[in-house]
């Protein structure tokens, strides 16, 4: 449905919505709710929402309708304009704290820079000056942050701790076979193995149920779409 709607009205309604996404993170900020250590909600009765999902479409949009006007090779201060654009709602989000959220949206709206078309030069000045500040980037990060990278790595270290919903999901994925346990037969999923299945895990939920081939169909639909 979404594909049949003409491209100049995604222009027109990418600053809004940009704007209004921006609003509802400094919202968030102020008055959000907090759940699970962090404040990424907004509740409006009894439904609540995270306005970090709209800028994960919002910020590429508005980028690519800023920079669809603009000749090539781009110019740095309009580089720049874009990279102020991308780095508001990062920080925001950032902010709350997600960092998982904030680094998609980074690297969305730096594909967008990407394909806009920029200087092979100014890539890999980009790379060698972020590779510079990892160091500090670490030192900035928060105690849980560092222990998910270190889990992320080698999550056996801890395998009844930080390291238990990996694993976990491993198992799963692993015990689905080629053909998988059948629908609504994964025992890692419905025996409370595997933590939010629903929506962090549900890949492991499908390798469960549906096995090696399941995986591979849903990976080959994400491929075409």
């Amino acid at each position: 449905g979404l594909a049949q709607i003409p491209p100049h009205y995604y222009k027109q309604w990418a600053p809004w919505a940009y704007f209004f996404g921006v609003v509802l993170l400094l919202a968030t900020l102020l008055v959000g709710h907090t759940g699970k250590g962090a404040q990424r909600w907004l509740g409006v009765g009894v439904f609540k929402f995270q306005p970090s999902e709209l800028l994960k479409i919002a910020c590429p949009l508005l980028l690519a309708s800023f920079l669809s006007t603009k000749e090539l090779p781009l110019k740095l201060s309009q580089i720049i304009i874009s990279l102020v654009l991308i780095m508001v709602p990062v920080l925001l989000i950032a902010k709350q704290p997600d960092l998982g959220t904030a680094l998609l949206i980074l690297a969305s709206g730096l594909f967008v820079l990407f394909f806009a078309g920029i200087k092979w030069r100014m890539i890999f000045t980009a790379m060698f000056g972020a590779l510079s500040v990892l160091p500090v980037i670490w030192f900035m990060l928060h105690d849980y942050q560092k222990k998910r990278i270190y889990t992320f790595i080698y999550p056996e270290q801890d395998p009844l701790g930080s390291g238990y919903h990996i694993l976990q999901s491993k198992i799963a994925i692993g015990s689905g076979g080629t053909w998988g346990k059948g629908w609504l037969n994964g025992t890692q999923a419905h025996l409370q193995f595997l933590p939010e299945k629903t929506t962090d895990f549900i890949f492991a939920v499908l390798g469960e149920e549906f096995g090696l081939v399941g995986a591979i169909v849903l990976l080959i639909l994400y491929t075409l779409i």
